[in-house]
């Protein structure tokens, strides 16, 4: 087993300091250093001050001085260990998106759900074993929105390498990492809208690897991701969607792509000639460059899911260029722009989302065939009070809000140990840090998906830090309802410590009698995160044998602010090696 030492600092109007340790005899981030095994470098590095959309250079929250942050690679099996040090004036936490922490759960990240954050000038290190997993994941600030910068790619490569992977051999690699961009300090965003009950802005651009491209207004060139292909030769896109509330369309212009993965994890080769992701979704595809050279667009794209229209959203591409090498193309010819599909063409984004099959190989896990707990979970927006904090929040009227099962989250209030810390000393539910009655289904069984004016009556929703408890081992089954109470939108829904496989699909209110036969149990998707359709619903599966609090929520950050998300508490197994393991000696205090 090999051990990949990555040292990282937050950095805000301070100096950085990074340090990347051994991994098969290099260390590779955005910029890459080569490095003697098991050496340690030492990289120091000043603020990151980014200037973009004809704004004043401002200084931002980032790892390493780089947007995105840098990308940690490591092979299955591999032990993955990273110190942080906070040299920003935020709270910040990391959440390695996708691993499962079997067996590390305090390293898992979110903010009062797995650990108390690091405070300014603190630090803590975490580690956590890449097993079981191969593909693109990512990493990300889990507090506040400053994960609309603090981000960066995790790839997982197969114990031995890219011979075994299990479909032809790229010619080589590219990570591909969407985002959005802010003018504003997106940590003053985000309490400005609590403090207010009001959602947060749409961003003022979509970015490509930080850039967000030559077609915004006072943009060119030099904000402009440059991809170098040669001709006839294949490229594995990891693609990955970091961005903060909107799914995405991508797109390279004349070229066609083979989905190979998702979420780390092998699908059934699937041709398209475009990729939809969610935001907290990854997507690996094999791209031929097949043309005999030229210039041309990669561009990411909006799907607007939300019936009626939403807040504003910002209409626009972000693009980038793919440039064949060793062609004659005069360099100043404008790149083709692939035709984009509608911003609210939900039949492209169900079409892709839910046609993907996982590929079932020897020896690999498969779904479970019996189930022990099943769910109906509503998900979608609606409104409660304001609460104690919200101190610019009008008090005579209610404001928006989200809930799973009309319960809508609050991470437990200050003064509070984290979740799993509650957990781990004894009774949570007893300290008063969570409640263990998260109901299995909702209060009132209504039309979900019917016109807002027909159920304004249910929108009210109560705050609560509510928990599922579940019996180590045992499989549960999740229908996930999306409803128009406010409006109807795809969330993506995320869950922490597992992957789970998505049996179905489908519009409308969900109807067991119809839907069960279309399950899929023989090659479902496996996935961490879901985009539950629009106005339907997703119905996924999972083993509950990982011990340990996992949050799961919708991967909007307006939404999860909001209060949609839960809690599955997971209870120890009957061996050492299937409890949480005391609590690291540098774990963050509240």
């Amino acid at each position: 087993m090999s051990l990949t030492y990555i040292h990282a600092c937050i950095c805000i109007h301070v100096s950085v300091l990074l340090a990347f340790g051994s991994f098969h005899g290099r260390c590779i981030a955005r910029t890459r250093y080569i490095c003697k095994r098991r050496s340690l470098i030492l990289c120091q590095v000043g603020n990151l001050s980014v200037s973009q959309l004809c704004q004043p250079p401002r200084v931002i929250t980032a790892v390493n001085g780089q947007l995105p942050g840098p990308a940690i690679h490591a092979r299955e099996g591999d032990t993955v260990v990273v110190h942080l040090v906070n040299q920003s004036p935020y709270n910040i936490t990391i959440h390695w998106h996708g691993i499962f922490q079997r067996g590390t759960p305090w390293a898992d990240g979110p903010a009062m759900v797995t650990q108390c954050p690091v405070k300014p000038g603190g630090n803590y290190t975490y580690r956590f074993n890449a097993t079981a997993q191969e593909g693109t994941l990512w990493w990300h600030a889990h507090i506040s929105f400053l994960r609309a910068t603090v981000y960066g790619a995790l790839v997982l490569r197969p114990r031995a390498g890219a011979d075994a992977y299990p479909f032809p051999k790229p010619h080589a690699e590219e990570t591909v990492v969407l985002g959005e961009w802010w003018n504003d300090n997106v940590y003053d965003l985000q309490q400005m809208a609590f403090l207010t009950g009001l959602p947060a802005r749409s961003a003022d651009a979509y970015t490509i690897n930080g850039k967000p491209g030559d077609l915004y207004n006072c943009s060119d060139g030099n904000q402009t991701y440059r991809f170098q292909v040669r001709s006839n030769e294949t490229y594995l896109l990891r693609i990955i969607n970091a961005a903060l509330n909107t799914p995405l369309f991508f797109k390279v212009a004349n070229h066609s792509f083979t989905v190979v993965g998702a979420d780390a994890a092998y699908t059934t080769p699937y041709e398209t000639d475009v990729v939809v992701v969610a935001p907290g979704q990854t997507v690996d595809a094999l791209m031929v460059a097949a043309r005999a050279g030229g210039r041309y667009y990669m561009a990411a794209s909006p799907y607007d899911s939300a019936i009626p229209q939403g807040p504003p959203f910002s209409d626009t591409t972000a693009t980038a260029v793919v440039e064949y090498l060793g062609s004659d193309t005069d360099p100043t010819t404008p790149p083709t722009l692939p035709p984009r599909p509608e911003v609210n063409d939900t039949a492209t984004a169900f079409r892709f989302l839910s046609n993907l099959t996982a590929l079932v190989r020897p020896g690999q896990p498969t779904v479970p065939l019996s189930v022990d707990t099943r769910m109906f979970v509503t998900v979608g927006l609606g409104v409660s009070d304001c609460q104690p904090t919200q101190l610019l929040c009008n008090r005579s009227a209610t404001v928006f809000s989200s809930s799973m099962n009309n319960a809508s989250f609050v991470l437990p209030a200050p003064g509070k140990p984290s979740m799993l810390q509650a957990h781990y000393g004894g009774d949570g539910e007893t300290a008063g840090v969570y409640t263990r009655d998260f109901p299995d289904r909702p209060p009132l069984v209504f039309d979900y998906t019917a016109d807002a004016s027909d159920t304004a009556a249910l929108q009210y929703t109560a705050k609560s830090t509510r928990v599922r408890t579940l019996r180590f081992n045992q499989t549960v089954e999740m229908v996930l309802q999306n409803t128009r109470l406010i409006a109807r939108e795809s969330h993506p829904m995320h869950l922490h410590g597992f992957n789970f496989y998505v049996l179905a699909q489908g519009f409308g209110n969900y109807d067991e009698a119809t839907a069960t036969p279309r399950f899929n149990l023989v090659n479902p998707q496996e996935r961490n995160t879901v985009a539950v359709p629009t106005g339907g619903w997703a119905v996924i599966r999972f083993l509950a044998n990982n011990p340990g609090m996992w949050f799961m929520h919708c991967h909007f950050d307006n939404h999860l602010d909001l209060g949609l998300a839960m809690v599955f508490e997971v209870p120890d197994g009957p061996t050492p090696e299937t409890s949480v393991p005391p609590p690291p000696a540098d774990l963050p205090q509240c």
